[in-house]
């Protein structure tokens, strides 16, 4: 049986590859990584491997999304007995499992105040700190959160992760500024990431989406995000709805005069270049709604939602297909 979805990073499984991954819990479980023989025997004819403790992971990750808090359990306890319950992933993933079946603001509450007690024990335990801030934001408290990550991002400047989720937060809040220079940090040590490219358009789109100056660097930064990945969808949605925003400004020579004094980055687009620009767009996303529906290879990983929202944009536009 093949278990390479199972290998996949948790956060790019889609809701129906975790319940097609959830279903093998029964034959995974069967069969035990570990040897029973007595130790050093135990070393010798042992078929664990990096790759099994992958699997058993996404695996309880995958379990708890679709609600088989059984399987769940019996993959934790099994990653428990083997890492030993004092282990700082084992620890996260035990908290992970707590919140899930938390039903009630005072189930989430008591999670909480084991995380405060494991924090208070070990203040250096990232994992926990960064479960912490999930609680505090499914308990309504973004305020509580981004103190949090504001924290956590002090001893540990370089967390990505860390970033992205506090530019998430103070997006939420309609603190684009802070949103801004939040994902830009994130950029610093992955320049080559699309997705936050592509994020950080989305900021500069959403901050003040008339102006011709943030508009502008929105462009841009969708440009860089199909660059680095020339089949991105979102990248293309976005190059396309910013070209369709852009357009009509650069048209109107009195809103582009006004705006001139305003550039942070250089001059603003030529309108021939924005022209192209929505044309590739428009072209690369009907291609990819095109091989989607097609069920081509290599295109039916997609989200579906983004395909189906890729085809309204195009519609809207009475783009012919």
């Amino acid at each position: 049986m093949s278990h390479a979805n199972l290998l996949s990073p948790p956060s790019s499984i889609p809701p129906k590859t975790a319940l097609s991954l959830s279903q093998k819990a029964p034959l995974i479980l069967a069969a035990s990584p570990t040897s029973s023989l007595p130790w050093p025997l135990s070393l010798l004819f042992s078929r664990e491997s990096p790759e099994s403790w992958t699997i058993h992971e996404n695996l309880f990750l995958s379990s708890l999304r679709t609600g088989d808090d059984k399987s769940a359990r019996l993959t934790l306890d099994r990653m428990t007995t083997r890492f030993g319950a004092d282990n700082e992933r084992i620890i996260a993933l035990r908290g992970i499992y707590e919140e899930a079946l938390a039903n009630t603001p005072a189930e989430l509450e008591k999670v909480f105040q084991g995380y405060e007690k494991i924090l208070r024990e070990d203040p250096t335990n990232l994992s926990i700190r960064k479960r912490r801030v999930a609680i505090l934001k499914s308990l309504g408290r973004p305020a509580d959160a981004i103190t949090a990550l504001t924290v956590l991002l002090e001893n540990s400047p370089t967390d990505v992760e860390a970033w992205a989720e506090l530019s998430e937060l103070y997006a939420s809040q309609g603190l684009w500024a802070q949103a801004i220079y939040s994902l830009e940090e994130v950029l610093l040590v992955m320049p080559n990431a699309w997705s936050a490219h592509a994020q950080l358009a989305t900021l500069y789109y959403l901050s003040t989406p008339s102006n011709i100056t943030t508009l502008s660097l929105s462009l841009r930064y969708f440009c860089r995000s199909i660059e680095l990945n020339d089949t991105y969808l979102r990248g293309y949605y976005g190059l396309k709805l910013v070209s369709q925003k852009l357009l009509p400004l650069l048209s109107d020579s009195t809103s582009l005069k006004r705006n001139n004094d305003e550039e942070e980055a250089g001059p603003p687009p030529k309108l021939a270049t924005v022209k192209k620009l929505e044309e590739l767009a428009t072209s690369k996303l009907a291609e990819i709604v095109r091989q989607y529906n097609a069920g081509k290879t290599g295109w039916t990983g997609l989200d579906e939602a983004e395909v189906i929202a890729a085809k309204a944009l195009l519609d809207h536009g009475g783009i012919e297909r």
